[in-house]
């Protein structure tokens, strides 16, 4: 039970971590966040992106790099959602 539980939490932020890629990817060609997949992945991922947004400036004033801090704590927390996970078993 646990062990499909695992899993699941692990797919569900492996999603997430590709949908974080794909905006920021979209980031790069014009016109695309406007798009219907742009205007999808901006709803699920900016909210997230936008807390460090607000205490990472952009560098130079183009240089976002708030996405890579981003990262790094999705993996923190999903390290202590496997913990508390495996804290059941």
């Amino acid at each position: 039970m646990l062990f499909e539980l695992k899993k699941i939490v692990i797919l569900l932020f492996t999603v997430y971590n590709y949908m974080i890629i794909a905006y920021i990817l979209l980031s790069w060609f014009p016109n695309a966040r406007g798009s219907s997949i742009g205007q999808f992945l901006g709803k699920i991922v900016e909210p997230y992106l936008s807390i460090f947004r607000r205490f990472i400036p952009p560098i130079g004033g183009m240089l976002d790099i708030s996405p890579i801090v981003a990262f790094i704590a999705l993996r923190f927390i999903q390290s202590g959602v496997m913990f508390i996970i495996d804290s059941f078993a």
